[in-house]
């Protein structure tokens, strides 16, 4: 349970950096919204596969939180 909290908060904390930096260059309108849907993409579904493997289920063989 505690590693699926940890892995949880350092993907929040890697994914709320990159969101950071996208908002702060100078990018033409388009740009930051694409990589912000992106990355709200691969936050949900890193968030149902730590989810899943808790259960035992997972997108990855071997991968669980629970160990």
């Amino acid at each position: 349970m505690i590693s699926m909290l940890i892995s949880l908060l350092i993907l929040a904390l890697i994914l709320g950096v990159i969101w950071w930096v996208v908002t702060l260059l100078p990018l033409p309108p388009p740009v930051p919204v694409i990589i912000q849907v992106i990355i709200v993409v691969v936050f949900v579904i890193a968030l149902i596969d730590i989810l899943l493997g808790a259960g035992g289920f997972g997108f990855w063989p071997g991968h669980s939180a629970i160990r």
